[in-house]
């Protein structure tokens, strides 16, 4: 109901004849002694005021039932759209990272082989695998790929050691890049990113076009020849899922691999990061990977 449509109040019989309610004084006076004394220009002045205010009564409480539902209805949409538990439906999802230490690996190849039952990838591909570089003193670099049975045992030549400047081991997989160029290439939208900004490969979308193999910087991605759809390392999310560790990382005998949550302070990953210097591959691209390594150098590619 509108201001306009409240009903006029009638004033007091007094006030509209200007004396008592016979038309004049009744026979002896008023109960007061005698007439009202109220001028009719008073009394309507009365009249007005407690008309304006019941109306404004009126018309506030006829919002307040209009509004009241609404709000209700707001705080019970709030409520519902809060998940179980009490958490709020924006909280952000954990992001991962991985780290290399390039100075602890020795070349032992147990990764290789974690990934491989893990994962199972064919025979002759990989998800990860492990360079040796051997810088000479004549200014040489030399770089062998480790096999999966580890570099001493696998019977390969060594050089002199008079020879050698210095060597060293780099294991490589994927540097699940926040800027990712494979993410972008693909016509059917198979390679995506988790919520936890894991690259990872929709087998079930993929028709095997090979445009995010051809687009990676890195190498990472191959066509799998048992699938023939695009493969890659994902750093076993199955596993992340379930909070364990990707497998080589349970594999690896001197702890050169790790990985957790860059965004808890308190996690292993995120205290090395804060103290050791890091780098990562091709930092020239732009595509700001989420694998860093220690005692990387130019030479690595």
């Amino acid at each position: 109901m509108s201001l306009f449509e409240l009903p006029i109040l009638p004033m007091s019989a007094t006030s509209a004849a200007g004396g008592c309610a016979s038309g004049g004084c009744a026979t002896g006076g008023c109960a007061s002694g005698g007439c009202s004394t109220a001028r009719p220009d008073q009394a309507s002045e009365t009249s007005r005021r407690e008309f304006l205010k019941t109306a404004t009564t009126l018309t506030l409480g006829a919002m307040s039932l209009t509004l009241l539902p609404g709000a209700m209805a707001g705080d019970e949409s709030s409520s519902a759209a809060a998940p179980p538990g009490g958490g709020h439906p924006d909280a952000k999802k954990p992001m991962y990272g991985f780290l290399i230490d390039t100075t602890k690996c020795i070349g032992a190849g147990k990764c290789l082989t974690a990934c491989r039952v893990e994962n199972g990838v064919p025979d002759g591909q990989a998800r990860t695998w492990v360079e040796r570089y051997v810088h000479f003193k004549d200014g040489r670099v030399e770089v062998d790929l480790v096999p999966e049975i580890g570099y001493a045992a696998s019977g390969e030549p060594q050089p002199e050691a008079e020879d050698v400047l210095r060597a060293y081991f780099v294991p490589k997989l994927c540097n699940q890049c926040v800027d990712a160029p494979c993410n972008q290439v693909c016509p059917v939208h198979a390679s995506i990113k988790s919520p936890e900004g894991i690259e990872l490969v929709d087998t079930d979308r993929c028709i095997g076009c090979g445009y995010c193999v051809q687009a990676c910087p890195y190498g990472i991605r191959y066509m799998n020849h048992e699938t023939n759809v695009a493969d890659k390392c994902n750093w076993c999310y199955h596993r992340v899922m379930r909070n364990e560790q990707p497998a080589c990382v349970e594999a690896c005998p001197t702890g050169a691999r790790v990985f957790g949550r860059i965004d808890d302070p308190d996690s292993e990953i995120s205290k090395r990061l804060a103290t050791l210097p890091t780098s990562v591959l091709k930092q020239h691209l732009g595509t700001i990977p989420l694998t860093r390594y220690v005692g990387l150098t130019d030479e690595v590619t």
